[in-house]
């Protein structure tokens, strides 16, 4: 898995302003979990990386914290042939962590681990917007090897901005549009294209926590998008789209949605053999953003596949999941 993408170059006024971030100095509650990472990846980790709402969290309590492990290759990862063969087949592989505090406390991570390869590859090239989804938003960069891995990530997060913009971009009306417009509106197309639990008004929360990061992104990312999205002579964002754009557009996020499910469901089978405890997440999940619970009944747990897809059909047809 080792080597580079053939990428095309993004903006280096984008590349400039992701460029700008410094590495965060891991946050002293977060080092019992990263100290357990570089130990069990020890020579093959080349990069964590936290997102989601952890970034937005003062407190751990009840929590989980998210986290991407980037690895040189998955022969040098892993142990077991297979969870190379799984992570290498359909990227990442999730697993739980969970580490007692000195304080007498649980701290509790879920972390994925993809190749840094696999990772430029998703943040690019990839028709479903499982990477380039994630990090065309802001997150944090705990940890890097070496300034060569930091200029790759720094280059897919470049990558994924332009990914998402271009792609989302398309379904909306031409005219007039904000920097809030362009992200919550492109924020739900990949929440709906994953089947997250995620409330309807999320998107335009999470916009609204980061608007000064999303607005220095997209004027940054602006000469790649020429003619899509433009200024105005009155410095207001227009989106220049026609209705054969708007609709090819999404038509192709239709397929993403269709998409989104068969790869959820391979995930989720996936993670019933790397993920401890998937379904009291899951259904912690669920509940945490929806309200809604899921009760985990003895069947269920025997059988996480089987029934697994019962409930998930079940959260469909309730509108839960979209």
């Amino acid at each position: 898995m080792r080597g580079k993408t053939s990428l095309s170059s993004p903006p280096e006024s984008l590349v400039a302003a992701v460029s700008r971030q410094p590495i965060q100095a891991i946050p002293t509650k977060l080092l019992p979990l990263t100290d357990q990472l570089q130990q069990r990846f020890g020579s093959a980790l080349e990069a964590i990386l936290l997102y989601g709402s952890s970034l937005h969290g003062s407190t751990l309590d009840g929590s989980v914290i998210d986290f991407y492990v980037l690895v040189d290759d998955y022969r040098h990862a892993y142990h077991e042939k297979m969870l190379r063969y799984l992570n290498a087949w359909l990227a990442p592989n999730v697993f739980y962590l969970e580490v007692s505090t000195s304080n007498g406390g649980t701290l509790r991570a879920k972390y994925a681990v993809i190749s840094t390869l696999h990772f430029e590859k998703g943040a690019s090239n990839w028709f479903h917007p499982y990477i380039w989804a994630r990090f065309a938003q802001p997150f944090e960069l705990l940890y890097g090897c070496n300034e060569r891995i930091v200029q790759r990530i720094r280059f897919a997060q470049a990558q994924a901005i332009i990914k998402f913009l271009k792609t989302t971009l398309p379904t909306l009306p031409a005219g007039e549009v904000t920097v809030e417009q362009i992200w919550a509106s492109g924020l739900q197309l990949t929440y709906a294209a994953e089947l997250r639990a995620e409330r309807r008004s999320r998107s335009s929360l999470l916009v609204e926590i980061n608007l000064p990061a999303y607005q220095c992104l997209t004027i940054a990312a602006l000469p790649a998008l020429n003619p899509l999205l433009v200024l105005n002579a009155s410095n207001r964002y227009m989106v220049e789209t026609s209705p054969a754009q708007q609709f090819k557009a999404r038509f192709g996020w239709r397929l993403r949605r269709w998409q989104g499910r068969v790869l959820s469901i391979l995930r989720l089978s996936k993670a019933t053999l790397t993920f401890r405890d998937c379904l009291d997440y899951a259904a912690w999940k669920i509940e945490r953003h929806t309200g809604v619970k899921v009760e985990i009944t003895p069947m269920l747990r025997r059988h996480p596949m089987l029934w697994g897809y019962k409930v998930m059909w079940q959260l469909l047809r309730r509108g839960v999941l979209r």
